[in-house]
């Protein structure tokens, strides 16, 4: 009977921290990340499935590093920058995840015009219209509404996981692919390099460890309930990484297998649902990436906002007014409507975009993994709840081959191979 009433106890617990770690993990799988995994997938079949638990593992490590950090310090990623390193560098840092955000933004309304235009709607009416929406949501929403806006949101993934059962992919050879490296040749081949820290860099995006550690501190997460944080770390990342897997085994047992191997427009990836959902695999294609573009639409901008914020002084949170944040609202308000303009710009090519700003997500996170380490091995600053000897040998891991596949990477562009 006191077992039982300890596991309530948990699970009560876990069920009132809930939220951050979720809701950063799923709106990983945004509409860059749908796109690359299906690029991933349409392009090299199951040779990049080996990425999935390295990076699931990095990815658990990485945000409970940041949700510990949240909590033992009750301050944002970007404060602690600003205050252990000055301001001069967090300024370079933010110009730097601004930009890159930016990038990250517009894949998002990227997903909302390609998902909206399978329907046959333009994006000319539907991006100004989601782009109110997304900024109604958050503006006009207090966080405990607006977090179960997003929670709901996350389970609308489970359509891929569906379409990769019903898919019937040669599930022998995936689960090889998923535990054995691919023959070397592969890693001097230039498109697959760059697939591969598309990959990395969609999982674990820089945006995420800012927005993390900011939500954390805005629901008042503290030392006292870290543990049930960590599980929320946990299920969101392990979630987020299976519906990724099996995105990418959807389409390689679809799109690949017929020799679909560039994905070009959203109806290209549409076509690995069709074993799922027959002639309604558009609309089902359609639902989830619009669920998850709109979904992250809101997140991003406002993870942007908070690490600026942050990271230059300036008060921040979605449950202060806008008088009490007008520059939080102001830059979150800029970078919806700068992020809608570029799509309105005829010609653009979307997917090929999208894929891309994953890509510099994942040469940007080496930056921020060394500045996270740096701080969290910080004793005077962290107490007892500094890195274990595991958390820093995988983490600066992590580290060290992002720098090494991007140098590979463009060592292949200046070879041309």
């Amino acid at each position: 009977m006191r077992a039982l009433k300890k596991w309530k106890a948990q699970i009560l617990l876990f069920l009132a921290v809930v939220g951050p770690g979720i809701i950063t993990a799923n709106v990983d799988n945004d509409a860059g990340g749908i796109l690359t995994y299906s690029q991933a997938g349409a392009q090299f079949g199951h040779l990049l499935l080996w990425t999935m638990i390295p990076v699931t593992i990095s990815l658990i490590v990485v945000q409970e590093m940041c949700a510990r950090m949240g909590a033992v310090t009750g301050k944002g990623l970007s404060d602690l920058i600003r205050e252990e390193f000055g301001l001069r560098i967090t300024f370079l840092m933010m110009l730097g995840i601004l930009i890159t955000n930016f990038g990250n933004v517009v894949t998002e309304f990227i997903g909302i015009a390609t998902s909206l235009e399978l329907f046959g709607l333009s994006r000319y009416a539907t991006v100004p219209i989601c782009a109110v929406i997304v900024w109604l949501i958050v503006v006009k929403g207090q966080y405990k509404s607006v977090e179960k806006v997003f929670l709901v949101a996350s389970a609308f993934y489970i359509t891929y996981i569906l379409a990769g059962l019903r898919a019937h992919p040669f599930w022998k050879d995936a689960m090889l692919a998923t535990i054995k490296l691919p023959a070397l040749p592969a890693f001097r081949d230039q498109a697959y390099l760059y697939m591969v820290i598309g990959v990395v860099g969609t999982t674990i995006a820089p945006w995420m460890q800012f927005y993390l550690q900011s939500s954390i501190v805005e629901k008042g997460v503290s030392r006292r309930v870290l543990q049930a944080s960590r599980w929320d770390v946990i299920v969101g990342c392990i979630f987020t990484d299976v519906v990724a897997w099996f995105i990418i085994v959807t389409c390689a047992a679809t799109l690949y297998i017929h020799g679909y191997r560039d994905i070009k427009y959203a109806a290209d990836a549409a076509q690995a649902l069709k074993p799922l959902a027959g002639q309604y695999a558009y609309i089902l294609f359609a639902v989830g990436l619009f669920n998850a573009s709109l979904f992250a639409a809101s997140i991003l901008p406002l993870s942007t906002a908070y690490t600026v914020c942050e990271g230059l002084g300036f008060e921040s949170g979605v449950d202060k007014k806008f008088g009490e944040a007008a520059f939080f609202y102001w830059l979150y308000t800029l970078l919806i409507v700068a992020g809608g303009a570029v799509l309105l710009i005829p010609g653009l090519p979307l997917v090929k975009i999208a894929v891309l700003s994953q890509v510099v997500n994942g040469v940007v996170l080496p930056f921020v993994l060394i500045f996270m380490l740096l701080l969290i091995n910080k004793r005077e600053l962290m107490g007892e709840y500094v890195n274990s000897r595991i958390f820093n040998v995988i983490a600066w891991l992590t580290t060290v081959v992002m720098i090494g596949l991007t140098i590979a990477w463009f060592w292949t562009l200046r070879g041309g191979g």
